[in-house]
């Protein structure tokens, strides 16, 4: 079943949302990035983000920074999972699905292998900058 957005809150295009996010996420050091489009595919999600953390304090503050930007601009979330952990995060952000891994549980689950039917979407990897996405 597909999830609903509040119609009360702001929509940014998930497009917009993503490049947002994978630029949030470079700009605090991620490793390789990939957003992956899998609309027509995935039932719940149009678009899927995959991130590398190097530890589990870097992937907690990658998740900070992402749900903060989503808090900031009253986006729809929700939740998280994974957290506490820190091993692999999962942020459903309705329609878009945020993963941070660590590298051993990155390569365990492959997540890109499961969604290579998905279209990669060139991710901004260092070209914006947190100032730039300041409102």
């Amino acid at each position: 079943m597909k999830k609903k957005a509040n119609p009360t809150v702001p929509a940014m295009p998930t497009p917009e949302k993503s490049q947002m996010l994978a630029a949030l996420l470079d700009d605090k050091q991620a490793e390789d990035i990939v957003v992956l489009d899998v609309s027509g595919l995935c039932p719940i999600a149009e678009n899927i983000i995959i991130a590398g953390a190097r530890g589990q304090r870097h992937a907690q503050s990658l998740a900070d920074a992402v749900m903060d930007a989503v808090k900031d601009r009253k986006l729809v979330s929700f939740g998280v999972e994974g957290y506490d952990a820190g091993t692999w995060i999962l942020a459903d952000l309705n329609d878009v699905i945020v993963h941070i891994f660590q590298e051993d549980m990155r390569r365990m689950y492959n997540i890109e292998g499961l969604w290579a039917e998905g279209r990669r979407v060139d991710a901004p990897a260092g070209r914006v900058s947190a100032a730039d996405l300041e409102d």
